[in-house]
C-alpha cells in the first residue's frame, strides 16, 4: 500500500510539471506546427531546430550565417590558386544531423521543390553533397519561416524547369539532337 501510495504522489508530479511545461511552451507551439508544414520535417525535427536555433532570428544577420553555423557550407580551402578541401564544416551536430535525416526524408516526396532539387545536383556532385544542399536549403526556408512568422510555399517539382525556361528548351533540344533526331521548334498554339 505505500508504494502504491508513492506511485501515486510521483504521477500527480508528472502531471503538474506536464501542465506546467503545456503553459510555458504555448508561445513555441504556432511556430513548430508552421514548421511541420515542410515535406520531410517531423514533430522531432521541429522541436529539434526550434531548440537549437531558437526563435529570435535576430541573432544571424543573414540566412548565410546561420548555415555556416550550422555546418551545411562547404569549407572554403584554397592557397595559390588551389582547392584543398571541400569538406563541410563541423557545426552544431544535433541540427545538422537531424536536417540530413529530414532531407532524406523530404527527397522521398514526390512532386516537392526539394526532390526536384536533389535529383537535380545528385547526378553532378553525388548524392552526398546533393543532400547536403537539400538540407541547407530546408534550414533557410526555416529561417524565413521563423523569421517572417509565413507558412511554407512550395515551389513544385517543375521549379527549375520554369525558372530559366530557354535553358531547358535548349538542353532538350540538344539531346534530342544527339540521339539523331532533327528538331523543329514551333510555340503551341
Amino acid at each position: 500500500m505505500k508504494l502504491l501510495g508513492q506511485v501515486a504522489t510521483i504521477e500527480q508530479a508528472i502531471s503538474a510539471v506536464e501542465t506546467e511545461l503545456g503553459t510555458l511552451l504555448e508561445p513555441f507551439r504556432e511556430r513548430m506546427q508552421r514548421l511541420i508544414t515542410m515535406p520531410g520535417v517531423s514533430t522531432v525535427v521541429a522541436h529539434v531546430a526550434v531548440s537549437e536555433i531558437g526563435l529570435d532570428m535576430a541573432r544571424f544577420p543573414t540566412v548565410g550565417h546561420l548555415i555556416s553555423w550550422a555546418g551545411l557550407c562547404p569549407r572554403n580551402d584554397e592557397s595559390a590558386g588551389k582547392r584543398r578541401s571541400t569538406r563541410v564544416r563541423k557545426g552544431a551536430p544535433w541540427l545538422k544531423t537531424t536536417l540530413v535525416q529530414a532531407a532524406w526524408a523530404a527527397v522521398r516526396t514526390k512532386g516537392t521543390y526539394l526532390r526536384a532539387q536533389f535529383l537535380r545536383l545528385k547526378g553532378r556532385r553525388g548524392p552526398k553533397k546533393a543532400i547536403l544542399a537539400v538540407a541547407a536549403s530546408m534550414l533557410t526556408a526555416m529561417y524565413y519561416m521563423l523569421r517572417d512568422g509565413v507558412d511554407y510555399r512550395e515551389l513544385g517539382d517543375n521549379y527549375f524547369d520554369w525558372l530559366d525556361e530557354r535553358k531547358t528548351v535548349t538542353r532538350l533540344t540538344r539531346r534530342l539532337e544527339q540521339l539523331g533526331y532533327a528538331v523543329e521548334l514551333k510555340p503551341a498554339a
